[in-house]
């Protein structure tokens, strides 16, 4: 990659090479929502603020590499929060956030209604900030805010996050701090969904995930165990499936999933720490219309809020603590798809 200054001589204003530009919605149920359009390079995607700052449409190299759900793009709506109708709801896009109080299967527990996923993935961002400039030979474009989850009388979660892209390098990089604002131990669930679709995901692709044991979650689960590293043709109404993961790490407790496409000579890492998020999940469904693979790094359960209360495994957050989660997204082509191979057969 040239310097700096060898970049200033080649361009006018830096926006020919990379930028991020605010927009809005203005028509369908999205419309009137804010977010940031973001190039760097052969690598677009865009950030929702009034979405949790999630990642929605990702492209890379002119492919598509994200998975955007039947009911498109839509700002905050009746569905979000109302029991099984919060599936309305879900666009899914590269990154949708689950928690903090619940996330996976709506559930009712002493009364108390927690929707599919919790309520942070609709949240809109407060304190919201953007930039593209140099640091010192590195080009960088950032996207900052604040959401918070909170209750008269209950909880006061804060999530803060910051996602950037340096030029040159094609990744994302999303770092969070949630904060327990509040004067009491807090539930705390959080799973981030990483949502990979066609063409990136298709027959041709390869889904590495350096596992050391698989769990189906459920009977349709069980019947897909054996190919759950590669996708199949659509099928119709093919139920959807769900497998845990016991994740093999380095030392540092750092691990990785990835889909890669030799075909298209593109793919994607993902990259997290199991000290941070133990748990991992991978929704899979070859269903038509809803063909899509989740990449699931998690502080709990996919078995949800029921499952640890039962356990007396709920992940708690003490008062005014702060709690930091890092995840990369990298977007590989050439030699760095066979890299991610041999890496993933390491592990």
């Amino acid at each position: 990659m040239a310097d700096k200054k060898e970049l200033l001589r080649l361009v006018g204003s830096m926006q020919q090479l990379m930028y991020v530009r605010p927009v809005t919605f203005e028509e369908g149920r999205a419309r009137g929502m804010k977010a940031f359009e973001v190039k760097n390079g052969p690598l677009k995607f865009s950030v929702m603020a009034d979405k949790c700052l999630d990642i929605t449409d990702v492209s890379f190299c002119g492919h598509n590499i994200s998975f955007l759900a039947k009911p498109g793009l839509m700002g905050r709506n009746h569905f979000d929060t109302n029991g099984v109708e919060a599936g309305r709801s879900i666009m899914g896009g590269m990154l949708f956030t689950c928690g903090l109080e619940n996330i996976c299967a709506p559930c009712e527990i002493d009364g108390k209604a927690y929707p599919m996923h919790g309520r942070i993935r609709t949240t809109p961002a407060e304190h919201v900030g953007a930039h593209a400039r140099w640091a010192g030979e590195q080009y960088v474009a950032a996207i900052s805010g604040t959401m918070r989850e909170a209750e008269l009388f209950g909880e006061n979660l804060v999530l803060r996050r910051e996602i950037t892209t340096c030029y040159g390098e094609n990744r994302i990089c999303i770092e969070d701090e949630i904060t327990n604002e509040g004067f009491r131990r807090e539930p705390m669930m959080l799973l981030y969904h990483i949502n990979v679709g066609y063409p990136l995901l298709c027959e041709d692709s390869e889904i590495l995930i350096p596992t050391r044991k698989v769990t189906p979650r459920d009977k349709a689960a069980s019947s897909n165990a054996a190919a759950f590293n590669r996708m199949e043709a659509p099928k119709d109404n093919e139920p959807e499936y769900v497998f845990l993961h016991e994740m093999e790490a380095d030392q540092e407790g750092n691990t990785f999933a990835a889909v890669v496409n030799k075909k298209l000579g593109i793919g994607l890492k993902v990259e997290y720490n199991v000290s941070e998020l133990p748990y991992f999940m991978q929704w899979k469904s070859i269903a038509s219309g809803d063909y899509v693979v989740g990449l699931e790094p998690a502080n709990s359960s996919v078995y949800g809020r029921p499952y640890h209360m039962k356990e007396d495994s709920l992940h708690m957050i003490e008062p005014f603590a702060t709690e930091k989660k890092r995840i990369v997204l990298t977007f590989l082509s050439g030699a760095e798809l066979d890299e991610v191979r041999r890496e993933a057969e390491r592990r």
